[in-house]
């Protein structure tokens, strides 16, 4: 019996010896093989979390902002792709980053190419500012614009223009651009045909679409004294080395003298000055004409080309173009072009009644050189010729007489690009002084 147990209990062990190496023997196997746990227990415990370390790194999306404004798009660096946008509370610039996922809009939340937008627009924007990034731009709702104006009235004076019969304000933040660059209220001309973007009552940007150049004649000594018509845009009595400034495109010039004269062709460019020789215009031996006037109401007082002549009587007159114009007290003055032609003609002349009364004399009177006057002083730069509203008046430092109203200085000198500013000057009884920035050198003729 002891034997048969004995061997009972070696045959156990033998099993329970096998089933252990037979379990070793398997767990050796899913651990060498990467198998999970195979305790449910532990297979179903949460998989440890590392602490979290905050490197700073914020992803950008089509969502991520944090920030927003309305403000001017003022610049834009395409190498490093960047905008500046110039904020309408504080006046402040600042610049964002932009990538693939920087998203435009026009008013009406339709996507556009960043093609479609242009220095001036007002913009809603919205950006992540902890990382300067630009998430979406959309031309805001809220601004007004009107293009192409070729009509309005601007007095820097009182910071306002007048389109149509509204009134406009110039603010500390108004922007003004020409060809995608800054520029300055004086660097526009009221030649200029502008665009306006604005705010309420508020114009907050002013661009030019189409500019102005400069058109000198060349041998006009025999035309010294007559007119000189540019397009519709323009009549002009010449003067000695006259400087005009004209609105860019292509026109027909009309130069006339003493009945002679004739057309040409000229194409003016923008802040470029183009020279018109008329030394091959002629002019025959004068000729005249009797002009009688009949004007309405006849106490008006009557000035043929800044002279004060009698209506009463035949008035003789060299072929050609003249100025006229027209005073009474209590009506409305009128000036207007007449061409003589012909040996004998009749021009009748009617003034409205007004309740405004015109006080001045006609700004093409002579002056009286001997009286007392208040100056404008053009001190900077130096070396510059100076033109006052196309005339010449001298190499600067120089000084012309103090009218009131706003008019255009142009500085010119060789090699170096003109210049013209719009300035408003006052009525007070003092002499007023203007330092211009240098004149930049022509690229054209300085490579």
């Amino acid at each position: 019996m002891r034997d048969a147990s004995r061997i009972k209990n070696g045959v156990n062990k033998g099993k329970k010896k096998r089933v252990t190496d037979v379990f070793l023997i398997a767990m050796t196997m899913i651990v060498l093989s990467g198998c999970a746990n195979p305790f449910s227990y532990y297979t179903n415990l949460p998989t440890p979390v590392p602490d979290r370390v905050d490197t700073g790194f914020v992803a950008t999306g089509p969502n991520s902002f944090d920030s927003a404004d309305t403000a001017i798009l003022v610049g834009r660096d395409e190498k490093e792709n960047t905008m500046t946008f110039l904020n309408l509370d504080i006046g402040r610039k600042y610049t964002l980053s932009m990538d693939g996922t920087t998203r435009m809009y026009d008013r009406h939340g339709g996507v556009i190419s960043l093609n479609q937008l242009r220095m001036g627009d007002i913009v809603d924007v919205t950006f992540l500012k902890s990382k300067k990034h630009l998430t979406t731009m959309q031309l805001s709702s809220r601004a007004w614009s009107i293009s192409n104006v070729e009509r309005y009235e601007m007095n820097s004076a009182r910071n306002e223009i007048s389109i149509g019969s509204q009134v406009y304000k110039l603010t500390s933040n108004t922007q003004y651009f020409s060809e995608g660059r800054t520029i300055d209220l004086m660097d526009l001309n009221v030649s200029d045909v502008l665009s306006f973007q604005g705010i309420d009552n508020q114009i907050l940007t002013v661009s030019v679409e189409k500019g102005h150049g400069y058109l000198r004649l060349v041998n006009d000594e025999n035309f010294v004294g007559g007119w000189i018509e540019i397009g519709q845009s323009q009549i002009r009595k010449i003067t000695e080395d006259m400087l005009l400034t004209v609105p860019e495109g292509s026109y027909q010039v009309n130069v006339t003298n003493r009945g002679g004269g004739g057309m040409k062709s000229v194409k003016i460019s923008r802040n470029e000055e183009t020279e018109l020789d008329v030394g091959d215009l002629k002019i025959p031996e004068p000729q005249s004409g009797v002009v009688l006037f009949s004007l309405t109401p006849s106490t008006a007082d009557l000035y043929i080309d800044g002279s004060k002549v009698d209506a009463s009587v035949p008035v003789t007159l060299e072929y050609g173009l003249h100025q006229l114009i027209a005073r009474a007290e209590g009506y409305q003055s009128v000036t207007q072009y007449i061409s003589v032609s012909q040996e004998s003609t009749g021009i009748n002349v009617v003034l409205d009644t007004t309740a405004r009364e015109e006080s001045t004399p006609p700004s093409d009177e002579p002056e009286d050189t001997t009286a007392n006057y208040y100056k404008v002083y053009v001190d900077a730069p130096e070396g510059v010729e100076v033109y006052l509203d196309g005339n010449y008046v001298g190499v600067s430092p120089c000084s012309f007489r103090k009218t009131e109203g706003s008019h255009v200085i142009t500085l010119r000198k060789t090699d170096y690009e003109t210049r013209s500013y719009t300035v408003e000057i006052d009525d007070t009884e003092r002499d007023l002084s203007y330092s211009f920035a240098d004149l930049v050198e022509n690229a054209l003729t300085n490579p």
